[in-house]
Parts: C-alpha cells; sequence; structure tokens
C-alpha cells in the first residue's frame, strides 16, 4: 500500500525541489521508493495471473536535465511501467504516483514508426473492430475514451477525408484513469488498478493481432 508519509513527501518535494533539501530527507526518499516498489511489485504479481508480463520498472526520480528548459533536479513522482511480453503481447501498463495527480494508462505511447504505420493501415483497411472495443460500456465505464497526441490534418501517404481519420492520425493510442490521494492510499487501490488492466484485455489483443500479422493477416512472428 501507499501510505500518507509517500505522498507527503512528493508534496514538500514540489515546494523544495532543491539537492540540498533532498539531501537532507534522503532516508524519507529511500523509504518511500521502497515502499513504492514493494506496492509496483505486488501489482506485477497481480498482473501475472492474467498476463504475459515479463518486466517492472521504477524510473529513477532523477530528471535528467541537460536538454530540458526546466532545470529542477528531481521529479515529484513516481512512474512505474509493466511490460508485457514480446514479441507476441503488444501494449505496456504505467502506474503514476502523485499528489493531486495519480493515475493508471495503458495502451501505445510512442510505437515505433513501423507499429504506428501497421496501426494506420489497418484502420485505414477496417476500423469497425476497434470501433467496437472503444464502443464496449465495460471499457468505458472504466477507461474512458481512447486518448493519444495526433497530427493535424492526416499522416502522409493517407487521406484526410478517410472515414476513420480521427484514428489514422493519432500518434498513441492509450487509455488512462485518475485516481484521487484518498483511492491512493485506500486498501482496495491495487485491487481496483488490476480490475481496470483486466478490462482494456480486449484492446490488447486486437492491437497484438494487428501487430503480429501483415494486412493479409499472416503472422509476421
Amino acid at each position: 500500500m501507499i501510505s500518507r508519509e509517500t505522498l507527503s513527501f512528493l508534496k514538500e518535494l514540489k515546494i523544495n525541489n532543491n539537492r540540498d533539501w533532498f539531501n537532507e530527507n534522503k532516508k524519507r526518499f529511500k523509504a518511500a521508493e521502497t515502499e513504492v516498489k514493494s506496492t509496483a511489485n505486488t501489482l506485477f504479481e497481480m498482473l501475472k495471473t492474467h498476463d504475459a508480463v515479463d518486466n517492472v520498472k521504477l524510473f529513477r526520480i532523477y530528471r535528467d536535465v541537460r536538454f530540458s528548459a526546466n532545470k529542477e533536479p528531481y521529479k515529484t513522482h513516481f512512474g512505474i511501467t509493466f511490460h508485457r511480453q514480446k514479441p507476441e503481447y503488444r501494449g505496456g501498463y504505467y502506474l503514476h504516483i502523485e499528489p493531486g495527480n495519480s493515475f493508471i494508462a495503458t495502451g501505445f505511447w510512442n510505437p515505433e514508426k513501423q507499429d504506428l504505420n501497421r496501426i494506420r493501415k489497418e484502420f485505414e483497411m477496417d476500423d469497425s473492430e476497434m470501433r467496437e472495443i472503444m464502443d464496449n460500456k465495460t471499457l468505458q465505464s472504466v477507461w474512458g475514451q481512447l486518448k493519444g497526441d495526433e497530427v493535424k490534418s492526416a499522416p502522409k501517404g493517407f487521406n484526410k477525408e478517410h472515414p476513420a481519420i480521427d484514428l489514422i492520425k493519432k500518434k498513441q493510442y492509450i487509455f488512462t484513469k485518475n485516481f484521487t490521494d484518498k483511492e491512493v492510499l485506500s486498501k482496495n487501490f491495487l485491487e481496483e488498478a488490476d480490475k481496470s488492466f483486466r478490462a482494456i484485455r480486449p484492446y490488447f489483443d486486437y492491437m497484438s493481432d494487428v501487430l503480429t500479422t501483415d494486412l493479409n493477416g499472416v503472422s509476421l512472428i
């Protein structure tokens, strides 16, 4: 479980984002990091009961400021990814712990160029199955609408008047679900996160099938 102390540490770090304060509170950071790692590992084990996940990663709290206008040295959140077994299972899970802005996410954040083009070609040929998944009441009740950055008009080689242009012009295909601090601190938080991840499975099954076959349905793996 996530404790109030972990959220308090992150709140204070946001106000005191400097190395002196961080070094003075290094023990608090280590305690929070250990707690989040334990939480992530527990969720990882839960995911493994119903999906082929093979890795969990807690991102470092230290920011790379070399090429950033924001020179604050520390992130004010904990971010964890859970990887599905590649190449046969595509997509991924993400857990974000931040006071007032905690959420889970799933889908395709930064598809490789080849994968992105394959997805777009699938929607150009037939978007009906994706529409059916997106319109599923259970999925919508948990995740809401599909999100993601998109190009302004149409990707090169695609007709901007195509009926599926709303899907084709996306650069990301993700779903997110927010949690209040009270929900994050609840003893049921991980169960709710895992339950939500279970609900996305039809989407993952479909996208995995798309990305492991060509347009004729021939396996690529």
